[in-house]
């Protein structure tokens, strides 16, 4: 996303809110709220019958494959086109940027306009969360919703990849890059240096020391790695939605072994930047030539990239490990 730090941050806690509220709503008439586990039967979600319609989805029910998508969310972006449904897209949010080919507009996934959205004709529409009130505004139009929240587990977006397959008449491509998906990292997972003394990180969501704690989608992938986050004492209760702001004492005081900034883009920061702030040149991470950027939108994604992002994370703990 490129968006200015502290307003990136707020929407990411705001994103965490919101998601928590689609977990807790079972009667939005509306799928992909990322409940139960990934195989959990629906109506119509069964690959060897989804490529015939009428094709069902929780609430959601298509008559004919939707051949005019609307994606109003850069992970969604991204799913629908590993599944090869990229051909179905008409249109897609302003901050949509990979892959390349995606048809980006100017239409806002984080304030997005009913009017502005059935000016492109869709036959479905994909969004990441419920603002301005556009669910209610598109069904009244009798334009066909998919909400796809933040992934709070990996199972969360492992069923979103096999629901959009499912919708758009993709079922096969969809169950085999989650298989893909699945085995790629079972085995990072499973390969990584795990260090007789956990090793511990930080991640930077901005320069202002926003992070996450490990009940974040973000942060369970460390916790897979066997990794220890010194975020987790700062939102101990939950009341920052796991995404709480440190201070620059307490991070010095926490002396992690690893840092990973997901605000190399959208902040410029990196390996430099972070050793020239005050204090910050006695952090083992910094001595040790242990601090990791990361591209800010794979690391801010849930969909097909995650697996890139646990590659990176498995990459540095394998060459601290060894260093």
């Amino acid at each position: 996303m490129s968006r200015s730090h502290p307003l990136r941050a707020a929407l990411l806690r705001t994103a965490v809110v919101a998601t928590a509220a689609a977990l807790a709503l079972t009667g939005c008439g509306q799928a992909g709220d990322g409940s139960g586990g990934p195989d959990d039967a629906q109506p119509g979600v069964s690959p060897e019958t989804a490529a015939s319609y009428p094709v069902t989805v929780g609430d959601l029910t298509l008559e004919v494959r939707p051949e005019r998508i609307v994606a109003l969310s850069p992970t969604a972006t991204e799913m629908l086109f590993a599944i090869g449904a990229g051909d179905q897209v008409a249109a897609v949010d302003d901050n949509s940027n990979f892959p390349a080919e995606a048809p980006t507009t100017d239409l806002s996934g984080f304030t997005p306009n009913v009017e502005a959205i059935a000016g492109y004709e869709p036959d479905l529409v994909v969004l990441s969360g419920d603002t301005n009130e556009v669910v209610a505004g598109l069904t009244r139009l009798s334009i066909p919703v998919y909400l796809a929240g933040a992934a709070v587990t990996l199972d969360d977006t492992y069923r979103q990849i096999t629901e959009l397959g499912v919708l758009t008449g993709h079922p096969e491509a969809a169950a085999d890059l989650v298989d893909t998906m699945r085995s790629d990292i079972d085995k990072l997972v499973a390969d990584v240096a795990r260090p007789a003394e956990p090793l511990s990180y930080y991640y930077e969501l901005d320069p202002t020391l926003y992070t996450v704690t490990s009940d974040t989608f973000v942060g369970s992938l460390f916790t897979m790695v066997g990794l220890t986050n010194v975020a987790d004492p700062a939102d101990p209760s939950g009341e920052a939605g796991g995404y709480p702001q440190l201070s620059a004492e307490a991070l010095i005081d926490a002396d992690p072994d690893l840092i990973f900034l997901a605000d190399s883009k959208c902040c410029q920061q990196n390996a430099q930047t972070v050793a020239q702030r005050a204090g910050w040149s006695t952090i083992t991470a910094v001595q040790a030539g242990q601090v990791v950027e990361l591209d800010d939108d794979v690391a801010s994604r849930w969909g097909p990239r995650v697996v890139d992002l646990v590659r990176a994370i498995v990459d540095a703990v394998d060459a601290a490990a060894a260093s």
